[in-house]
């Protein structure tokens, strides 16, 4: 498919500054370990997925909030260099920019605390003057770092104008989403850990991941990736369930995998590649990005190998 006919890909989320430390292990609650390194790494899940359609041929347009900081300098200037159109991204003078504070172990297993700031700010009517002109067929990818009245509206709005909606539940909450929400969710990403909380159901297997996965699209997302780490991706809907593999690799970073398969999953389908044959796209993206260091500068560029 032409560049120029790609379906356009409107990211609608949160902006972050990753702040990091390597450490041997992870600390227990309490605990004080030493770490390493320490890096700054333009984030947030918004930003991530962003800059991973981009990277991957998507054609992506970025709705956000920051501050008026240097991390929000550097937030714009990362998407900027990377092909993202960022027309829709306010600046808000009353709050900080969105930080995360990340620690991750030799293994590649990370702890997360996110401090949201302006993303909080951003409104259902800035998505509303934001989508005014969404095309039919975009895609919409949606996560849970903003408001969750924003995220419905941008449901509600991609709904009525016939785009398809990914929504990366992260993070969950406790208990299910409105079904509201799910039912104008054309996929639906949890990983194990989110789905046991919108589900009830543990992740421990195949028989638990399709167990899971069914009880999602009954409360009514179409489609439903539920990404078990290495071990891949259960993919459900249209009365089928299958088992997408992943790639073995060796983990050096798993922070932004998630983020790098939602971004990927929407490229592929920008350029018209069915569902099945994105999620597997998106699962070789995914691999090449656990074995770099960061979120952004983690994501891949073709050709994936």
């Amino acid at each position: 498919m032409d560049e120029s006919t790609r379906a356009p890909v409107y990211v609608i989320g949160s902006l972050n500054t990753d702040l990091v430390v390597k450490t041997d292990q992870l600390p227990a609650p309490g605990q004080t370990v030493l770490g390493g390194d320490f890096f700054m790494s333009p984030g947030g899940k918004g930003g991530n997925q962003a800059v991973a359609a981009a990277r991957l041929g998507a054609n992506v347009s970025m709705v956000a909030c920051l501050g008026t900081d240097i991390f929000a300098d550097a937030a714009m200037a990362s998407l900027e260099r990377n092909g993202v159109e960022c027309t829709h991204v306010g600046r808000d003078p009353d709050r900080p920019s969105g930080v995360a504070l990340i620690s991750v172990d030799a293994a590649g297993e990370k702890q997360i605390v996110v401090a949201p700031g302006a993303n909080s700010a951003l409104a259902p009517a800035d998505v509303e003057h934001a989508c005014s002109e969404l095309p039919p067929g975009a895609l919409v990818l949606l996560q849970l770092e903003i408001p969750l009245a924003t995220v419905q509206r941008a449901v509600d709005v991609a709904r009525s104008r016939e785009c398809r909606v990914i929504l990366d539940p992260a993070p969950a909450p406790d208990g299910p989403l409105p079904d509201s929400l799910l039912a104008g969710t054309y996929l639906l990403t949890p990983n194990e850990t989110e789905a046991e909380r919108l589900t009830g159901i543990e992740v421990a297997d195949q028989a638990s991941a399709r167990a899971a996965a069914a009880t999602l699209v009954d409360a009514g997302a179409t489609h439903v990736a539920l990404t078990l780490g290495a071990a891949g991706v259960c993919l459900a809907g249209g009365g089928q369930t299958t088992f997408v593999p992943a790639p073995r690799v060796t983990a050096v970073d798993s922070t932004a995998a998630g983020d790098c398969f939602n971004g990927a999953v929407a490229a592929g389908l920008s350029r018209g590649l069915d569902l099945t044959a994105s999620v597997e796209f998106a699962c070789r993206a995914a691999a090449v990005s656990v074995t770099r260091l960061g979120a952004q500068d983690a994501m891949p560029s073709p050709p994936l190998s």
